[in-house]
């Protein structure tokens, strides 16, 4: 039986003001030319809603960046959608925010570099930090529940503490403290932004002390990375569960960067219906259940925790799809991630992030 998605990930552009050296986005970006219409999107998400989703993640890129954000939103909820705004709050204005609850958003989700301003803007690209801590005032004011999200990396680790105390001035509701995918442009980036386990495991015993003292007021979530772990995470909830993802120029998607992978041509929306995208697409089909998976996934008691890992991580770092992820400390290629980790002893300069036409 087909499993049923309950969220869609509407990647609305890939644009965005910032320029994140950790940015999960593909390296190769979608034009604003080829990015999908108000029309096209309000099709998609009623679609989305008639098979089963439940919740919309408005992402990117930055979603400001297209004026019919308001109509997208709306579309959401005429469709019975939960909205959440995924967004760096650049270029966010009071009278904006007012317009986008006025159109049925329901909660924003605010990424946030770091507590050190100059090192938050030297990772955006931009002086962006100010006025990230004036648009979570603003949401608040709102009555909208707040997440701020922090993608942590060598240089931002060490202040796990600050960050939590951070996000409680901030009156934040949720805390997601999500270590970066090394996947995208953070994999250009891989050896000047992986932290040493030594900083995990600090910023893990802080982050756990936390949310037990925190625990009613509000949410706090860590995402350990692969490659400081013995098992993989189960990316996506596995693939084509429970996400869909759909990209900016329409293609669907059981995870944001599975377009990637090579000699898996992902369905469009252009060409059928999200539901045919779903239960019908060989893409989506491809690595659900076990069936696809080799030794020594295919007899590991974890096969249906971890589902053998990211796919695209497979792919990126051994050519294979189907192979095990080599963050497990099982696979065949664990190696790969072993010297990823030496290399990372003596990290180079970030590289910027490009930016979409």
């Amino acid at each position: 039986m087909t499993p049923r998605p309950y969220t869609l990930v509407a990647e609305l552009t890939h644009r965005c003001p910032l320029a994140c050296a950790y940015c999960a986005n593909p390296t190769t970006l979608v034009p604003r030319g080829d990015e999908l219409d108000t029309d096209t999107w309000s099709r998609v998400l009623a679609e989305a809603a008639a098979l089963g989703v439940l919740q919309v993640h408005l992402t990117g890129g930055e979603p400001l960046t297209r004026p019919d954000l308001e109509a997208i939103v709306a579309a959401a909820r005429r469709a019975g959608l939960y909205t959440n705004l995924i967004t760096s709050g650049v270029p966010l204005a009071p009278a904006r925010l007012d317009a986008l609850v006025a159109s049925g958003l329901d909660a924003v989700q605010l990424s946030v570099q770091d507590v050190d301003a100059a090192a938050a803007d030297r990772m955006a690209g931009a002086r962006v930090a100010a006025r990230k801590l004036d648009v979570a005032r603003w949401v608040k004011a709102r009555g909208l529940p707040l997440t701020l999200n922090v993608v942590l990396h060598r240089e931002n680790v060490d202040r796990v503490g600050e960050l939590i105390a951070l996000a409680e001035r901030l009156d934040a509701d949720r805390l997601e403290l999500a270590n970066a995918q090394y996947l995208g442009w953070a994999l250009v980036n891989r050896a000047a932004l992986l932290p040493t386990r030594a900083q995990v495991d600090a910023a893990r015993t802080i982050a756990r002390a936390a949310r037990d003292r925190l625990r009613g007021r509000m949410e706090i979530t860590l995402v350990l990375p692969d490659y400081h772990r013995p098992y993989p995470k189960a990316c996506m909830d596995g693939w084509g569960r429970r996400y869909v993802v759909v990209t900016p120029s329409g293609r669907a998607q059981p995870c944001h960067l599975a377009g990637t992978i090579e000699g898996l041509a992902m369905p469009s929306v252009h060409d059928g219906s999200l539901a045919a995208a779903w239960i019908e697409s060989p893409a989506f089909r491809a690595f659900r259940g076990d069936a696809w998976m080799p030794e020594p996934c295919r007899s590991c008691e974890r096969r249906d925790v971890d589902f053998g890992g990211c796919r695209c991580q497979a792919f990126a770092l051994t050519g294979d799809a189907a192979a095990t992820d080599p963050a497990c400390a099982l696979a065949p290629d664990h190696a790969l991630v072993e010297a990823a980790v030496a290399e990372a002893a003596a990290p180079p300069a970030l590289v910027p992030r490009a930016r979409a036409g």
